[in-house]
């Protein structure tokens, strides 16, 4: 009795896992009309203390968990102020060119960008993927915190998944990993300069 109780656990904490990864990126892929598989994801977000000192950070979920040896921080170095899409823009050409040359840690492309923010930060996205030539090649959408609304290149209406939805989950622990990473990277730069 007690082994069946123990097997039934394991098999239902088996499933959850595999709900939450592999079965939440194959309703990823459909509800955003991908063509190839998603396996390593990228988040990006932007932090900054009234515009000065800011940081973005790049998180990466491979097969639907954190790979946190692949994290990257960005000191923003040629946007003044509180720019939020003009940082985005310096660190989605600074993570592409690194790919394009091969550069360790980057030579990787993603199987698809998440940007925290709307049709704005989306836009700068798909400048940067145009300016390489990767527009197509590298698919990227907008998550916006509001509505948790993802928004894709070229389609007016957001693609709005379903509150239960395993691949929203996803996509918020992505968003919120990124965030969580920014802000700490941001803190110790804050607290390493005295502020």
């Amino acid at each position: 009795s007690n082994a069946r109780e123990a097997l039934t656990r394991r098999l239902a904490r088996r499933q959850r896992e595999y709900d939450q990864t592999v079965g939440a990126l194959a309703e990823l892929k459909t509800a955003l009309g991908l063509d190839a598989e998603i396996d390593r994801m990228e988040c990006y977000d932007i932090s900054n203390t009234q515009g000065t000192d800011s940081v973005a950070s790049m998180v990466v979920f491979r097969g639907g968990k954190p790979e946190k040896k692949s994290y990257r921080r960005f000191r923003i170095k040629t946007v003044e102020g509180a720019d939020d899409f003009a940082s985005m823009n310096e660190v989605l050409t600074r993570r592409l060119k690194r790919a394009l040359q091969g550069a360790e840690g980057f030579e990787e492309l993603p199987s698809l960008i998440v940007v925290d923010g709307g049709k704005g930060q989306l836009g700068r996205a798909v400048e940067v993927l145009k300016a390489y030539e990767l527009n197509g090649v590298v698919p990227v959408v907008g998550l916006a915190k509001q509505n948790e609304e993802l928004f894709l290149p070229g389609q007016r209406s957001p693609v709005i998944l379903p509150r239960s939805s395993q691949g929203l989950y996803l996509v918020q622990r992505l968003r919120d990993e990124a965030h969580r990473f920014a802000i700490t990277s941001h803190r110790n730069r804050r607290g390493k300069i005295g502020l």
